[in-house]
């Protein structure tokens, strides 16, 4: 049996996670959830934890709807969780790691920051298959009202696709807020997010940061415009990988 490995950059609460784990349960595969003891978005690839007596903070839950599940609270970033996972930290090492489902979309530039991705990433380099799934989230939407199992059902029909890339190769799949999706699109990277941190205040000792809606339109056929139009989309992403660039170093 596939063994997987479910985590989040949401945290142990978020139900975009419990959506996924019962998707995957439900589908037959093996599933341990490790997830952050809280929320830890925009942590990137970062592997950062908290000790206590020389060991990691790691706490067993029961998530709702799937008592039998093995699952864990971590008190660390996905990306750490994700590297200590492919060691066999919950377990035997899992054949696939699956991160999400993100409350909101990873799109374009937004990759490099996100949580999300960057436990998939870490999977990746550690010798482990993985995709990051997110689901575009509508501005001042609550959870109860979102499609979390559109994306959830996307993530399932979709984990043989795993197969078709390389091991060092994550897959980001962005998932619309909406009952049917309508179709799926491989898709570039948009150039921007959906939003971008405005400077709202500097005062002597402190800046307030705020969030805004970019007014800028995606380029035609990327994720961020595809995703505008109600379709799914999927990019193949290298987490490490040198620019094919010759310098001209100093003599």
């Amino acid at each position: 049996m596939t063994r997987v490995v479910v985590t989040n950059d949401d945290g142990i609460d978020a139900p975009g996670l419990h959506q996924l784990a019962a998707s995957l349960h439900e589908a037959g595969l093996d599933v341990v959830v490790a997830a952050p003891s809280r929320e830890r978005s925009g942590s990137s690839a970062g592997i950062t934890a908290t000790e206590e007596g020389g060991r990691i903070v790691a706490e067993e839950r029961e998530l709702p709807g799937l008592p039998n599940l093995c699952a864990y609270a971590v008190a660390a970033t996905p990306g750490f969780i994700a590297m200590i996972a492919a060691r066999g930290a919950f377990g035997d090492p899992p054949d696939l790691l699956l991160s999400g489902i993100n409350r909101g979309a990873n799109c374009g530039n937004a990759v490099l920051h996100s949580g999300t991705v960057g436990a998939a990433f870490t999977a990746a380099i550690g010798g482990v298959r993985a995709m990051a799934v997110s689901l575009d989230v509508p501005h001042g939407k609550v959870d109860g009202d979102l499609h979390w199992a559109t994306a959830g059902r996307l993530a399932v029909e979709l984990l043989p696709l795993l197969d078709q890339v390389p091991t060092s190769v994550v897959l980001n799949l962005n998932v619309p807020d909406v009952p049917e999706v309508a179709g799926l699109r491989q898709a570039p990277f948009g150039g921007f997010g959906q939003v971008q941190i405005g400077l709202a205040e500097i005062t002597a000792g402190a800046v307030r940061t705020t969030l805004e809606e970019t007014s800028e339109q995606p380029k035609p056929g990327t994720d961020l415009d595809l995703l505008a139009q109600g379709y799914a989309t999927i990019t193949p992403v290298r987490p490490l990988q040198e620019a094919p660039i010759e310098l001209t170093l100093p003599r």
